[in-house]
């Protein structure tokens, strides 16, 4: 019950007060907005006296009229544009409360802005005897797609545990979009997404149902309808989860990660379920998220998932960082050659003028050959222009480059 003090639903009653927020004597109530914020958490769809809507709260954020339902980009003194969100504000200067203002980049409620998305310095975490992290450091730009590879136990889970603010570090400094996740409380997690293996949602509500009631914890949220159009599960809007197939419930697990508009989001194994064509559109859904400023941080054991959609990428094994850089950059560090494979037909003409000129190294068995080669382009030059001469044609002719999953393979062991 709140105390008559408090004002629901747009009447205010209680005394002036010099509070925090202006000084100049508006209506602020004799309730704390922490006070205020238990007694509201949970609720979702409105509260009722005595039979009367008396406003309506989100999550555990009351509205109490629609003026007060924020607008986007208010210029505050500081210079920086920040968005206003469903809090409370002061009639008196219409400053929103400290707790709730969030600058477009950089920490909440604070005067600035940040340049990197993500910042980690000597990050590290122990479980005991076991060193989980173990001195890590890496920075993520914003807009970036950055992934984080390595085997189980490698100490991935950790790592984006705490920059979600799951988990407290034993040392080391990390910024998540200027504030420490630790104490960056719910302005912060207004502005992150996550997509957990398993999101345990309920399966007995419909994917409407389970959208609109998630939706109710972010400020900035997307239309159902947009979501929904995102992760392509229009036909299924009014279906239960539990009827959905498991690439199903994964792309709802999607959904629940950017209903929020987010400007960070963690993406742990996002595609896990999906068929090959649902995969490959996931993909470009990252890649539009990305382009339109989110920065992404994924974590994924589809290796090829990796090399298409990360701008860089670190590879962790036994709580460090082994290895780091881009997809491309990563391949070409391992200095691997390339592969080139044909098969020739019967022919009179000798192969010395084939063999011979090749920078690589040939090996063979009946008519296939193979050539390991640091120069691919000159040696398949030849090679077709050596076939071009003979008339004929290379069956089979293929070219296989150095992968990332070769890369990762080398650097964490295959047993891995």
């Amino acid at each position: 019950m709140a105390p008559p003090d408090m004002r629901i639903g747009g009447d205010q009653t209680g005394e002036r007060s010099s509070g925090p927020c202006c000084g100049d004597g508006a209506h602020v109530g004799m309730w704390s907005q922490r006070e205020r914020r238990r007694e509201f958490r949970g609720i979702t769809f409105g509260i009722r006296r005595d039979g009367k809507q008396r406003g309506k709260a989100l999550g555990h954020r009351l509205i109490d009229s629609s003026e007060e339902v924020a607008a986007f980009g208010q210029e505050r003194g500081d210079g920086v544009t920040h968005r206003r969100d469903r809090s409370r504000t002061c009639r008196a200067c219409g400053r929103i409360d400290a707790l709730h203002a969030a600058p477009v980049f950089g920490c909440s409620g604070s005067v600035g802005t940040v340049t990197t998305a993500i910042e980690v310095e000597d990050l590290s975490k122990s479980y005991g005897d076991l060193r989980a992290v173990d001195g890590v450091s890496f920075s993520v730009e914003p807009g970036e797609v950055f992934a984080i590879l390595g085997p189980n136990g490698a100490g991935k889970s950790t790592t984006v545990e705490i920059l979600e603010g799951h988990r407290r570090r034993d040392s080391g400094r990390v910024s998540v979009l200027g504030v420490d996740p630790t104490d960056g409380g719910q302005a912060f997690r207004n502005r992150i997404g996550i997509v957990l293996q398993e999101a345990g949602v309920d399966k007995e509500l419909t994917v409407r149902e389970t959208l609109d009631l998630y939706s109710t914890a972010y400020t900035r949220r997307r239309s159902i309808d947009e979501v929904i159009e995102m992760v392509e599960l229009a036909d299924k809007l009014d279906e239960r989860i539990s009827r959905l197939s498991g690439g199903q419930q994964r792309r709802v697990d999607l959904a629940l990660g950017v209903i929020g508009t987010p400007d960070v989001l963690f993406l742990d194994e996002p595609t896990t379920g999906f068929d090959p064509a649902a995969r490959r559109r996931s993909w470009e859904l990252v890649r539009d998220l990305a382009g339109n400023g989110t920065t992404i941080v994924l974590t994924t054991h589809y290796l090829e998932e990796a090399e298409e959609l990360a701008d860089h990428l670190i590879v962790m094994a036994g709580g460090t960082i082994v290895a780091a850089g881009t997809p491309e950059s990563l391949r070409d560090q391992a200095g691997e050659a390339t592969i080139i494979r044909f098969a020739l037909p019967s022919i009179d003409a000798s192969l010395a003028g084939l063999l011979d000129p090749l920078h690589g190294d040939a090996s063979g068995r009946d008519r296939r050959l193979e050539i390991s080669t640091t120069k691919p382009t000159a040696d398949l030059a030849h090679i077709t222009g050596w076939a071009l001469k003979q008339g004929i044609e290379l069956d089979g002719l293929s070219i296989e480059s150095v992968t990332l999953e070769g890369v990762y393979l080398r650097l964490v062991g295959a047993d891995s």
